[in-house]
């Protein structure tokens, strides 16, 4: 599917093709185990307000208003509220988009505790050689996890001209190694560690610094570290780059709603997965929230009236401020057009939207739902 199509497209394909990706793609499945996790529903019923454009709306409204495909709300692991519209089931699999920027950063810190990556401060190019002689020689792992290599990029949606729209057009045409190519074409514009700049691309490079350092394919090693161990209940598959190609880090797996749930369960419990731990002792600490050391991804930083920070491929609301009291310590994976993997540690909530935006980013629906997020804390406290 061409880049101005999928990027551009009506409300009413929105929701058919985000669920049907490997009819448009060559993909991999991410095979699930033996055993499924349950989520047992919750005790409370939730009946929430929330404020959107103007007015304040019952979550009925405002899931037909804001083009809510699926929303799941877990409190202590169960199941608060799940509801599918815009012909979404239980079955269907959903296209994360940039929520899959969120699993990749997961997989640096599994292969990082099975001693197949040394560090995050470990250079890019000691597991991409074919990046020497690029903007990335001296650049850092952590420097593509926060986004602050100093490369250029321009993330243009719909921007046929961007650097985005370049990255798609290697995947459109099926291009083995066709992103890393454009990756290497970069210029730098700043020193590594200095400079926010969101670059989807680079997520991409972390997917094949994953594979270079296991030896094996994004979607086996997901499969292999958590799918299997923490019990989804549905293969996942993942987008790929070229037929039997490399997975395309930047986003592009796709699971059933409860299984993007579960895996936000496996986040909050600190990245244990069948009694074994998969991620280092403290990396969600780390990952999900800005480093001291990196005030470019300090919250309020990243962009302008914009109060979130950056981790490790993890939003990151503020700590301490009472105007966001619910979601003090929480973070989200965030995708365009309205995908949305929120974690609160301190509330113990995972809540999963799918969205159908008719642009990639609209304001005032993220406030929205920030505020349904906080309501459903006060209502399952």
């Amino acid at each position: 599917m061409e880049f101005a199509r999928i990027m551009n497209m009506t409300p009413e394909e929105q929701p058919v093709v985000n669920r049907n990706r490997d009819r448009y793609f060559p993909t991999r499945i991410i095979k699930r185990g033996t055993g499924i996790r349950s989520l047992p529903r919750h005790p409370r019923s939730l009946d929430l307000s929330i404020p959107f454009q103007r007015r304040t709306v019952g979550l009925e409204e405002f899931m037909e208003a804001g083009r809510t495909a699926g929303l799941l709300i877990l409190k202590d692991g169960m199941i608060a509220h799940e509801s599918y519209r815009l012909g979404t089931d239980e079955q269907s699999r959903w296209y994360s988009y940039s929520v899959g920027k969120s699993v990749v950063s997961t997989l640096i810190g599994a292969a990082i505790h099975q001693g197949h990556i040394r560090s995050v401060e470990d250079p890019v190019t000691g597991y991409l050689p074919i990046l020497e002689g690029s903007a990335y020689d001296g650049t850092a792992i952590r420097h593509l996890l926060q986004m602050c290599s100093g490369v250029f990029w321009e993330e243009g949606y719909r921007n046929g001209d961007s650097v985005f729209a370049r990255m798609y057009d290697a995947i459109q045409h099926q291009r083995a190694g066709g992103i890393v190519e454009v990756m290497r074409s970069l210029p730098r514009v700043a020193p590594p560690g200095t400079k926010f700049q969101y670059k989807t691309g680079e997520t991409h490079l972390l997917a094949e610094i994953v594979h270079a350092a296991t030896g094996q394919r994004l979607s086996d090693y997901l499969s292999e570290r958590i799918w299997t161990r923490f019990g989804m209940e549905a293969d996942g598959f993942w987008c790929l780059e070229s037929a039997d190609g490399q997975e395309t880090g930047g986003g592009s797996c796709n699971f059933t709603l409860r299984d993007y749930g579960r895996f936000g369960l496996f986040i909050l419990g600190d990245g244990i997965a069948g009694g074994e731990r998969i991620l280092p002792e403290g990396w969600v600490a780390e990952a999900s929230h800005p480093r001291i050391d990196s005030p470019q991804n300090d919250y309020g930083k990243v962009e302008q009236g914009w109060p979130l920070g950056y981790g490790y491929q993890w939003w990151s609301f503020p700590k301490g401020r009472k105007s966001m009291a619910n979601h003090d310590g929480a973070f989200t994976g965030i995708g365009i057009f309205g995908q949305f993997l929120y974690i609160n540690p301190k509330e113990r909530v995972v809540i999963v939207h799918w969205g159908c935006w008719p642009d990639p980013w609209i304001a005032g629906h993220e406030r929205s739902l920030f505020a349904l997020f906080s309501n459903a804390i006060d209502a399952l406290r």
